[in-house]
Order: C-alpha cells, then structure tokens, then sequence
C-alpha cells in the first residue's frame, strides 16, 4: 500500500487559501457593517437621563448636535422640540453616556489567534519604537462591531513584544481605514518592564517561579538604550537618520507618554526612578500592585491604565476581592487612573468591569469616569471625548438602561461624532439565526 504525501508547495498552497478565506469572510456583511456618512441636520435627543461623565447627572435633559459637535445642553422638563429643528429622538426612560474608551487593547491588530497571518501585533526584536500600531490597525475586523454594540467607541491600540513593542495609537471604532480612523496617530511608546522574576520549568507545566538573575542587567540595557535615544534628540539634526531613536523623540519633548507594563511594587519603583532620570511622562500599565503604592503615585502624579478587575489577586494572602477594591484605593488617593482589559476578545466587557468597581469602594459616577474621562485625559484626548460638553464631539450612547450592569444594559443608539453607527454584528446575527432553530423568541 502506497502512502501519499503532500508536498511543502501544495501545503503552503492551501494554508494561504486557508488565511486568505478567514480574512475575506471577516470583512463580509452583516459581519462588520459600513461606517456611517458623516451627520446631516441636527439631531436632538430628549428627555434622557444624560450622565456627562465627570460625575454630574442631568435628568429630563436634552442634548443636541449639529456637523458631528455638541452645540447644547439643557436640563429642562419645559424645553420644546420640534420637527423643524432637526431629527428629534425620544429617549424618555433612557440614559445617555459618553462613548466608552478601552485602552492597553490589540482589538483590529489581531483578529484569529490560530491564524499567525492575522496576528499583526508584534514585531522581531527588542526595540522596535517605530513599529506604529496605526498602520496595522484592521477596520474590517470582526471583533471591533462586538465593542461598538457594547458602548465601546474609542481604543487605544498597543503593540505587544519584547522591551520596546511600538509606538500606539487612539482610534475610533467606525472607519473605512486606519486614516479615518485615527483619533491620536502617534500617542505614546509603549514598554515592558523586565520582570524581578521568572517561571520554573517548561511554559505549559510551570513549577513556581525564581529569581531573574539577569534583571540588572536587563534594566542597565534599557537605560542604556533610551540615554542613547536621548543624546540622539538633544544632538538635533543628524546626517543619518535612526528610525527607531526618531520615533522616541517624542518622549524627550513630552508630546508622547511612555506606557510602561509593570505590576509589582519594586519593580514600579524602579520604573519610577528610571522615567525620573530620563525625564519623560510615565504611566504605568497593568499596576497590580499600583495600590501599595498609591500615595507615592499621587504625589508624583503618576497615571495608572489598570489591569482588569475581574481577576484573582497574584498573592496567597491577599483578600480574594483585592482587584475589585484596587480602583477605589486609587480614587480616594488621589491617583488619575482609568480600568482596561488589555485583551480583544473580552474588551466589550470592559464597562461591566467598571461596574464590579463601583460595588467595591467607587460610586457609579467614579467608575464612569474611569472608562470615559479618565482614559481620555491619560491619552491627551480629553478636549475632544469623554465627557458630553458643548464643542466636544458628539460621541455618546444611548442605553435603555444602567450601562454598567450586565443585566440591564441595552445600548440601542451609538454616534461617533455626531454619526449613528450601526449596532449589528456578528454575534446578533448568529443569535437571530439560531434562535429560529430553537424557536426562541
């Protein structure tokens, strides 16, 4: 009996079929839905509950826009209008907040995992500063419709890899292209930290953890590295240029953040004293353990882009509910922090996180604040979003009830400024098919 073989060439045939289907089939209708025209006439929304989202609550309130900003805002039971005006939606019983921002996320720079082709998050090497993150942002993700159906309407896209991932970007989730789709092109660098210690055995079958002996020289590397970058942009012009010391220039002039992933608390100090040294505008990222520390934080007035809440603490003698209670020690710190997930495919649960930390020391205006505001003053985009305010964009969902509980969450209108998006996705379309099989209604 004959064995077949297939060759190298048919296989790696096959595979590109393989990828090239999935990528098709990602960007189909009604997967990901066409983004909106731009906003014609006026648009009213009336009588809503409108949470502004630095803490005050407008009720039977009214809000308008016209060519994608907010022009008024008025909290008046007796304040008329008409078809004259513009299109006017009723949203009596309703409750209208600010579009949600996720940060620390890869949604559009991943979209299959087991697909390597569609995994565009990463780059070989240590140092890659230059790697934007804008260019490989994927509009026709599938993922991306999942968020916008939650409140979702901002990220920021984060490269992934080793010390030095990339620079990132602040996008709008509603975009023919990354063009159109770029809030923030260039927002920050974005750094992992070495870690003080390093898991035992092979990955899948870890056996505890020991020490890096490497760390010093790790961390002496890295300082090496950016006081390099630094003489590089104090020298100014320079006859040959280095690309990846060119995209760090923006760190020394303090119009980039430097995005540091960092959890334990010597370790944030060592990240503390380094950005000290160098001089640029630190936030930490992840920040488990940004708690123990919170008064140092605040007094240096350091931003925390914090992991997500619904997590297990990383030690043995912790309170269990230790990550739920984290946002409420930093708010009453005084520290300026806002809450992530920092994946994709759980990212449209990001306001539902909010929500466990306001039953855990924040008020439910607090923990708005830290998916809306807060993130937006952290990227530097807060004279735009995060908050509803005449000449902000018109960015805003409209929920038939508490967005930040699981349970009565219904975002029924979104508008990225001042377009109403397109709430379908996948996902709605897979329920609407199957709930025919099974005769559910």
């Amino acid at each position: 009996m004959k064995t077949k073989y297939i060759s190298n060439a048919k296989l790696a045939t096959i595979c590109l079929l393989s990828v090239v289907y999935c990528l098709k089939s990602s960007a189909q209708a009604p997967d990901v839905p066409a983004p909106a025209p731009a906003q014609q006439g006026k648009i009213y929304l009336t009588h809503a509950t409108l949470h502004v989202g630095d803490g005050k609550v407008l009720q039977d309130a009214t809000i308008g826009f016209e060519n994608g900003k907010i022009t008024m805002l008025e909290s008046s039971p007796s304040f008329k209008t008409d078809e004259t005006m513009g299109k006017v939606i009723d949203c009596t019983g309703k409750q209208i907040y600010p579009g949600v921002i996720a940060t620390n996320t890869i949604v559009g720079l991943t979209e299959i995992e087991a697909v390597r082709a569609t995994n565009d998050m990463n780059e070989v090497g240590l140092y890659n500063p230059n790697a934007r993150a804008i260019i490989s942002y994927n509009t026709d993700s599938r993922v991306t419709p999942t968020l916008r159906s939650n409140g979702i309407l901002y990220a920021q896209v984060t490269p992934q890899g080793w010390y030095i991932a990339g620079t990132s970007a602040v996008v709008q989730l509603d975009a023919w292209n990354w063009e159109d789709a770029a809030v923030k092109s260039e927002d920050g660098i974005a750094m992992n930290w070495p870690s003080m210690f390093k898991i035992k055995g092979w990955w899948a079958e870890p056996q505890g953890y020991e020490l890096n002996k490497d760390y010093d020289k790790q961390v002496t590397e890295l300082k090496d590295y950016f006081k390099d970058a630094k003489s590089y942009y104090e020298a100014g012009k320079h006859d040959k240029v280095n690309l990846r010391f060119e995209a760090m220039n923006g760190l020394f002039s303090k119009t980039k953040n430097l995005y540091v992933n960092v959890n334990y608390v010597k370790e944030i100090l060592n990240v503390i004293a380094f950005a000290e040294e160098l001089g640029v505008n630190l936030v930490l990222v992840g920040g488990k353990d940004s708690y123990r520390v919170a008064d140092v934080l605040a007094q240096k007035k350091i931003p925390v882009i914090l992991s997500k809440c619904h997590d297990l603490p990383d030690y043995d003698d912790d309170d269990i509910q230790q990550p739920y209670k984290t946002p409420g020690i930093l708010q009453r710190a005084g520290v300026l922090y806002c809450i992530s997930i920092g994946a994709f495919w759980q990212e449209r649960n990001l306001m539902f996180e909010a929500g466990t930390a306001a039953a855990y020391g924040l008020t439910k205006e607090e923990a708005l604040e830290a998916i809306t505001i807060n993130p937006a003053k952290i990227l530097k985009v807060d004279d735009r979003i995060g908050t509803l305010e005449k000449g902000k964009d018109a960015s805003l969902i409209i929920s038939a009830g508490d967005v930040l509980d699981m349970k009565t969450s219904k975002i029924e209108y979104a508008f990225i400024g001042g377009r109403q998006v397109d709430l379908n996705n996948k996902q709605k379309a897979l329920n609407e098919k199957f709930s025919k099989k099974y005769g559910v209604n």
